[in-house]
């Protein structure tokens, strides 16, 4: 899909997720085996917190190295991301729920569909080095953090706050602001202007092709 020009992307996306809905509905495991439950997640939210601590850690060197770039205002902000905070809830469920339990039945071991899952979750973010080696990185903690503790509600809220973080922290020139398959390498940089100054070139605030929800 990613790799489909526009408006065909979207045809794409569409038939993409009728056919996830209704393979989910078909082989539906319950609310509580795919994660959606309050059940163990005071428990699962440290890995909100260990998210919450490297984002602190990127956002410092960022400031040091002079490669933060933040949206200027709550309402550029908020329009920039929020679409993604909901692409990442939706990724996890992708990764966990669709992916990851199907590879569980499929593959003999947990390390096989762990591994398995994780990398089909990288490839989906090629040509990007960046989103393909922290998606890779990610996914792999991601799936065994499921295993241990079944919550999807945790490991969306980790994904936004890295998410979001790495959309601040790395210059958009390198990631072609976090845009991934047709899109990176259609990737033009541009400028944004503020006042009578102007950004970095390729730091405008617009998330690329990453998600089909762009803000």
């Amino acid at each position: 899909m990613v790799w489909s020009p526009r408006p065909w992307q979207g045809v794409f996306y569409g038939a993409v997720l009728m056919w996830i809905v209704v393979a989910t509905w078909r082989s539906f495991d319950g609310w509580q085996a795919m994660g959606f439950r309050a059940a163990g997640l005071v428990r699962s939210l440290r890995v909100v917190g260990w998210a919450m601590v490297l984002a602190v850690a990127a956002l410092l060197t960022a400031v040091r190295l002079e490669t933060l770039h933040v949206p200027h205002g709550a309402g550029l902000f908020a329009r920039t991301f929020l679409g993604y905070i909901v692409w990442a809830f939706v990724q996890q469920f992708l990764l966990q729920d669709f992916v990851l339990l199907r590879l569980l039945r499929l593959l003999p071991s947990k390390q096989a569909a762990v591994f398995l899952a994780a990398g089909m979750f990288a490839v989906a973010h090629l040509p990007s080095p960046i989103l393909t080696a922290v998606t890779l990185v990610w996914g792999v903690a991601a799936c065994w953090f499921f295993l241990e503790h079944r919550n999807v509600w945790s490991l969306g809220m980790a994904h936004a706050i890295l998410g979001v973080c790495l959309a601040m922290v790395v210059p958009g020139r390198l990631d072609h602001n976090m845009t991934v398959g047709l899109g990176y390498l259609r990737y033009q940089p541009q400028v944004h202007v503020i006042g009578s100054g102007h950004d970095e070139a390729g730091d405008v605030w617009v998330l690329g092709d990453e998600s089909p929800w762009k803000s």
